[in-house]
């Protein structure tokens, strides 16, 4: 009779392990919806994660560190089988990092690398890349003048990757004396009310005598444009963002933003998905093509390109991924 019992528990038990490798749980952490593109990497993923068999829980931490640790050892503890976050602080992430390394749990960092960890996995955009794409382009409609750089928070290492991507193209024509980067500072936040801020504070530095405004994000250059608007320079002067968001492609079309540089969101959300999936189901990765240092080891990484995007190609890169 023991045995009989013993049998049909372990029979269960390969069963229910079964079903759990066939639709595994994939962990989303997000760090906050201040940017409206977050809601469609969250819409992309989810479906790619259950295009593939697998169920995504998904929790929001509202840029809340601590509240993003708890979330993670809440989905631990619900037994995901990996770990997709976009930290808030890509420091104290770590702990993350290291909480679900403990019950054997891989974790992709996704946007934002996670540093000073065994982190498994890295899906982002050549950050770098997109800082040269946003200076190349400004660089190319005013090729003279003032420039301010008005880059996302400094303990944020996109905000050091865009930073240097375009330091890379402007800082030769600066050595020329073409340009002159006449404002700089990092924010503290990736909000319209931090590029309001800081653009205000350049043109008030620079008696309004402003050329090109380069910013981290879309959403910091919604700030700066409505700063423009107020000192009657709005159109005037060449402002720069990533991410495509829809009030920015907006302002592409009046005139007033002069580029953006489009992440191909879906298609990184659709990497990390499948990814995250493969490796719960213990199948075979697409190999990487690069690795990226946080401090601690080589992340093994999957970098998805970037575009400028302008009024004239709005159709073929935004309009084409989004339908």
């Amino acid at each position: 009779m023991k045995t009989t019992i013993f049998s049909f528990l372990l029979l269960a038990g390969l069963i229910f392990t079964g079903c759990s490798n066939k639709h595994p749980k994939i962990g989303f952490l997000i760090h906050s919806f201040e940017s409206p593109r977050w809601k469609n990497d969250q819409k992309y993923f989810v479906d790619a994660v259950k295009q593939m068999g697998g169920v995504p829980i998904v929790k929001v931490a509202d840029n809340n560190a601590e509240m993003q640790l708890e979330q993670a050892k809440g989905l631990i503890n619900q037994g995901v089988k990996v770990l997709v976050v976009i930290p808030v602080n890509q420091k104290t992430a770590a702990k993350i990092v290291n909480a679900a390394h403990e019950k054997g749990i891989q974790v992709i960092a996704y946007d934002r690398l996670i540093n000073n960890c065994r982190l498994d996995y890295y899906v982002s955009t050549d950050n770098v890349r997109v800082g040269e794409i946003q200076a190349s382009y400004l660089s190319k409609i005013k090729p003279k003048g003032n420039y301010a750089l008005i880059g996302g928070p400094p303990n944020d290492n996109n905000s050091r990757m865009l930073y240097i991507g375009q330091l890379n193209i402007l800082q030769p024509l600066v050595e020329l004396k073409e340009i002159n980067i006449a404002f700089r500072q990092f924010a503290n936040y990736w909000t319209t009310d931090e590029g309001y801020r800081l653009a205000i504070a350049g043109l008030d530095s620079l008696d309004n005598k402003l050329d090109a405004i380069i910013c981290g994000n879309d959403a910091m250059a919604l700030g700066a444009i409505k700063a423009l608007k107020e000192r009657g320079l709005e159109g005037k002067v060449a402002v720069a963002g990533q991410d495509a968001d829809v009030p920015n492609i907006q302002q592409i079309m009046k005139g007033n933003q002069s580029v953006t540089v489009f992440k191909r969101i879906k298609t990184m959300a659709s990497t990390a998905a499948e990814l995250a999936v493969h490796l719960a189901k213990k199948e075979p990765l697409e190999p990487y093509l690069s690795t990226i240092s946080n401090g601690d080891r080589l992340v093994p990484s999957y970098l998805v390109d970037a575009v400028a995007v302008n009024e004239g190609n709005i159709e073929m890169t935004v309009v084409a991924e989004r339908n």
